[in-house]
């Protein structure tokens, strides 16, 4: 040490620490036993980093002048105490050096617990040009071969391997090297390898992100070895696995450990070598298929799952690590931050099928359907070498989000879900399929698996409370709310469409003050739109699509912009005003050439039900050539259409033949889906077949948590009463109608179907 300056109580060195005045050595926070003889050899080779200490100074320290001892021998064995419990060795040291008759160096680098480093190391950059080589690649190749052998745990126990129920946490890699590309690359290289598995199961960005903030650690802080093991601690996991890389010349060596986060003991280490950077993928994805074996994975599935990592990604290390941080953006601050680093991951390598996928996805829930459509699609074309998982991901959203095949899709989740039993994707997933398929049952039977599995996930709680609202079984989605209170997660969304259901409007405007300047609040914004829609409000609708398409218009979205300007349109067509129809209508249409299907949709929609059927049957047509294969488009969107304009025409019996009932099963699978329903209600009235009405109304009736999203779920019970008018039940009719104008009690009066409806009422009294 320098003069003046002085000694620090701890030393660290490695990923060890020895602590002076405790008088104790640890290893990343566990202690490591030394006894008092190896435990004062290793303070004063401390003390003197890159020195030669020869024996006679190591004798001062540990014996007094006037000791009787076999002092070589004594020596001797207190160095060999010393490498063992460093896991070091004489022959290949990394960290202390004999030199024979003349003593021992320690040639690690040390610091104090400040950081800053002891004076002595300065001398380990004055050697000669060949020393400082070998010194560099000794502490390399010693750093990795220490991580691998002792890691976390103690070299006299081996831990048992996982099994199917055990989780893995991914700390961030050791990265010595100084190029920051491999910091995120390599474990985003190793999570794929890792996760074509069906055995292993390795806990996601997401949930770390999750649980980091809950913690109290920034929600994109790197995980070292010691967050990883509390984090795998607190998730309930069993072990962390850990990478790190160092340069060795023009080499680099990169080392795979595994322990338990629990005892510590080892689960397994690889250790591999890369002849230059752009080999350093293939060399982990090596790696990583070994460490697989080592965790218990048989080798049949290793076999017939192992894509090789640099095709499977990107054999660019800079696209992989975009790529990565797009993933980690998404979860810790939101997708809209994460866009950019996709772009910039396909930009680097556009062969990055994954890259396009998740870009796919990104911009679906953006609401920029157009471009989602066209990354999706990309992906797919580019999914032959990735892989398994990451085909199923691809193909399954490229059926379902791009073609709409919903059945094709659901069969992609289902084997998803078969060859990956834990990952919860699928699931949520299916429950949307489901869901869009009117298959309420089947929904929530996906929902219970996906909350078996993860009972932290707030996206959880939500499909689950839906499936319950979708079958209005609202006392068991209540159960789930305060099941998730219980395990402190807010579900404002979900709370706020009970209260709505049961016309809580004083815990609707409490839960709406907790949303405000919180992502959810847009999410309350969209049910209260519609929900205004369905009491007839119509100013007040007007109001808040207004507001809508302003914010999208700010953000450059145009897509979405006109998409809310459709809105506006069919609820105008809804409410009885073609004048505003036509008018929104143009407004949409100018807004972007390129519309996404449900904003092309709702507006031909709009156009058919007021009559302009020439510009309604181009739409219609665009419809068809864009998503010829879409469940939703050719068997729910485009019959309504052509039914609207042959009920505007008149022709009552041509609607009903433009309406199949090979249209019923799909009809409750979306809020958009009722309108079939509608439309052959009103055709039968048309043809004064009062039961055959009734009976397609009260489909929409009995489903009022979705009814509520589409302006027909209130117009229905108006259709009902006219039903049991044609019918001559007056009494029926009467309470029918009755229904609908305590809805509208509020309604704007200048509406005309509400005019029309008052009319009708009051004939009946």
């Amino acid at each position: 040490m320098a003069a003046g300056t002085p000694s620090p109580s701890v030393l660290r060195f490695g990923s060890f620490e020895l602590d002076l005045r405790a008088g104790e050595l640890h290893k990343q926070g566990l202690r490591v036993k030394l006894q008092e003889q190896p435990f004062r050899v290793l303070t004063v080779l401390l003390r003197h980093p890159g020195e030669v200490v020869n024996r006679e100074e190591l004798r001062s320290h540990i014996w007094p002048a006037d000791t009787f001892v076999d002092f070589d021998n004594g020596l001797n064995t207190a160095i060999n105490k010393l490498r063992e419990a460093l896991g070091d060795s004489a022959d290949t040291p990394c960290f202390i050096q004999t030199l024979p008759r003349r003593g021992y160096r320690f040639i690690a680098p040390v610091s104090g617990s400040d950081g800053k480093v002891p004076a002595a190391n300065a001398r380990l950059t004055t050697t000669s040009s060949t020393l400082k080589w070998k010194i560099t690649a000794v502490i390399a190749i010693c750093s990795l071969a220490t991580f691998i052998s002792l890691g976390f745990f103690s070299r006299s126990r081996r831990a048992q391997g996982l099994t199917e129920k055990d989780t893995i946490v991914l700390a961030d890699f050791t990265n010595t090297t100084g190029d920051p590309v491999f910091d995120d690359a390599l474990k985003q290289a190793l999570r794929v390898e890792l996760e074509q598995s069906p055995f292993l199961n390795v806990l996601s960005e997401q949930k770390a992100s999750e649980q980091l903030s809950l913690m109290g650690h920034p929600t994109e802080e790197r995980l070292s070895q010691g967050i990883a093991r509390e984090l795998c601690q607190r998730v309930g996991s069993k072990a962390v696995l850990a990478g790190s890389i160092a340069s060795l010349g023009t080499h680099y060596v990169i080392g795979l450990n595994a322990f338990n986060c629990h005892t510590g003991d080892g689960l397994g280490g690889e250790q591999v070598e890369a002849d230059r950077r752009e080999h350093a993928l293939r060399a982990l994805g090596d790696a990583a298929t070994k460490m697989r074996e080592k965790l218990g994975e048989s080798l049949s599935t290793i076999q017939k799952y192992d894509a090789p990592v640099e095709q499977a990604t990107t054999s660019s290390l800079e696209a992989l690590q975009a790529y990565s941080l797009g993933l980690k953006i998404w979860f810790a601050k939101g997708v809209d931050d994460s866009i950019p680093f996709f772009q910039r991951a396909v930009e680097l390598d556009p062969e990055f099928a994954m890259a396009y996928g998740r870009l796919g996805t990104a911009y679906s829930e953006v609401g920029q359907g157009v471009l989602s459509v066209e990354n999706a699609r990309k992906g797919y074309e580019l999914r032959e070498k990735v892989s398994q998982r990451e085909r199923l991901y691809l193909e399954s959203h490229y059926y379902h989000f791009v073609t709409g095949e919903l059945e094709k899709a659901a069969q992609l989740y289902e084997l998803w879900r078969q060859i990956y039993p834990r990952d919860f994707v699928p699931y949520t997933n299916l429950v949307a399929v489901y869901g869009e398929l009117g298959k309420y049952e089947k929904a929530l039977q996906e929902a219970r698996e996906e909350l078996r599995l993860d009972q932290s996930n707030v996206e959880i709680y939500g499909d689950l409370a839906g499936s319950y609202f979708n079958l209005n079984r609202l006392a068991e989605a209540e159960a789930v709310l305060k099941q998730a209170e219980e395990h402190k997660i807010e579900m404002l969304g979900s709370s706020y469409q009970l209260a709505l259901l049961r016309g809580d409007t004083g815990e609707m405007e409490r839960l709406a003050a907790r949303a405000v300047g919180r992502p959810v609040a847009e999410y309350l914004l969209f049910l209260d739109t519609f929900t205004e829609a369905y009491h007839g409000r119509r100013k007040r609708v007007r109001e808040l699509l207004r507001r809508k398409v302003d914010l999208a218009e700010r953000a450059g979205a145009m897509q979405r912009a006109a998409g809310h300007q459709a809105d506006a349109s069919l609820m105008e067509a809804y409410f009885g005003d073609p004048q505003e129809t036509r008018r929104d209508a143009e407004i949409a249409l100018k807004l972007s050439v390129k519309r996404d299907s449900w904003a092309t949709s709702a507006l031909a929609l709009a156009l058919a039900l007021t009559g302009n059927s020439i510009q309604a049957e181009k739409l219609a047509a665009e419809l068809n050539q864009q998503f010829p294969l879409s469940t939703r488009v050719q068997r729910c969107t485009l019959p309504a259409i052509h039914a609207a304009v042959a009920l505007h025409r008149g022709n009552a019996d041509k609607a009903l033949e433009l309406l199949p009932n090979v249209t019923s099963p799909y009809e409750l699978g979306a809020v958009e889906l009722l309108d079939p329903i509608y439309l052959r209600g009103q055709a039968y009235l048309m043809l004064h077949n009062g039961p055959a009405a009734a009976a397609e109304f009260q489909k929409i009736v009995d489903f009022p948590d979705i009814a509520r999203e589409n302006l027909v779920g209130a117009l229905a019970h108006r259709g009902l009463a006219r039903a049991y008018a044609l019918q001559a039940d007056t009494a029926r009719a009467r309470a029918a109608s009755h229904d609908f104008l305590t809805l509208w009690k509020d309604a704007d009066a200048d509406i005309p179907v509400l005019k029309k409806a008052k009319a009708e009422y009051a004939k009946l009294q």
